[in-house]
């Protein structure tokens, strides 16, 4: 190509990428108007709730009975968190071992094995994972420790069995953090005399503090925002308890229950699901802000 072909060339309008760049621009307006659509929703229809139920009593009671008009929401947070905190237990702990194992100890063919199994870890339904937690997790749990502390439907093999959901996300995010920290920090505390584990411990995980803090905070909002597994394995019935082994309904449970029951349209039970929807969205969009929060305030940045 001559030089004023080349140059004719580069001053040329490229007009597939003003098309890619509009597509784009298009798809990052679209997802904030569909956001703004599910915040619309949620408001206008749980307000019809809140001209009947007092927002006082909705986050300081501690019973929900729809049928007598009850609706305090302590009972539903309480098993929600109690739950995640459970599986934060197990996914958390577990997934930083596995990011750890993955980044700095496994050779290329284990990490070929492991990271597709991960994956099929994430790929499995949620409602498998309910039934594993009722008919597997549960019977376990009242033969270690008897079937008169546990109850069948109980919040511990849920929260078990979501830390398994969520294992692969932390994972995933834990590694690709520990991955970013540069290798010139490993290198220099091997040479000071470090061996491989003091230097992934004290050197590497600090470094990586920010990206894991995220990691674990979005595990946390996905296990808040998990349905399937509560709803099968956790129960039916609000309970505001703070023993693990009994059931206890958390607030997507009663969710799938009302919105799939025969629940007729503009009663209390209907436009209450409305109402715990957007508290479920205000919730994980406060360990969202968080997360960044944390990301900006510890994020180291290398030459």
């Amino acid at each position: 190509m001559t030089k004023s072909k080349r140059e004719w060339y580069v001053g040329k309008p490229k007009y597939h990428e003003k098309i890619i760049q509009t597509i784009l621009a298009v798809s990052a307006v679209l997802s904030v108007l569909i956001t703004f659509g599910i915040v619309y929703i949620l408001g206008k229809e749980s307000l019809l709730f809140f001209k009947e139920v007092s927002i006082v009593e909705f986050f300081t009671s501690t019973k929900w009975q729809p049928l007598i008009n009850e609706f305090g929401v302590l009972p539903l947070i309480n098993s929600t968190l109690t739950t995640s905190f459970i599986a934060m237990l197990v996914a958390g702990p577990l997934g930083l071992f596995v990011a750890i194992y993955l980044s700095e100890y496994a050779s290329e063919k284990a990490r070929s094995i492991l990271k597709p199994i991960l994956e099929v870890l994430a790929g499995i339904p949620t409602v498998v994972y309910g039934y594993f937690a009722l008919t597997f997790m549960t019977p376990l749990l009242r033969l270690i420790f008897g079937k008169d502390t546990v109850d069948i439907y109980n919040t511990a093999s849920a929260g078990l069995v979501m830390g398994i959901l969520i294992l692969p996300l932390v994972a995933s995010i834990t590694e690709d953090a520990l991955k970013a920290v540069p290798s010139s920090l490993r290198e220099a505390a091997f040479g000071l005399g470090g061996n491989k584990l003091h230097t992934s411990m004290t050197i590497v995980v600090p470094a990586a503090f920010s990206g894991i803090s995220a990691a674990f905070i979005l595990g946390l909002s996905r296990a808040i925002g998990e349905t399937m597994i509560v709803a099968l394995a956790a129960g039916a019935g609000s309970n505001f308890t703070f023993n693990p082994f009994e059931a206890a309904e958390t607030l997507t449970g009663y969710i799938v229950r009302i919105s799939g029951g025969d629940v007729s349209y503009n009663t209390m039970d209907y436009n209450s699901i409305f109402a715990l929807g957007l508290l479920l969205f205000f919730i994980t969009l406060s360990l969202n802000v968080l997360s960044r929060k944390l990301v900006r305030k510890y994020q180291e940045e290398y030459d």
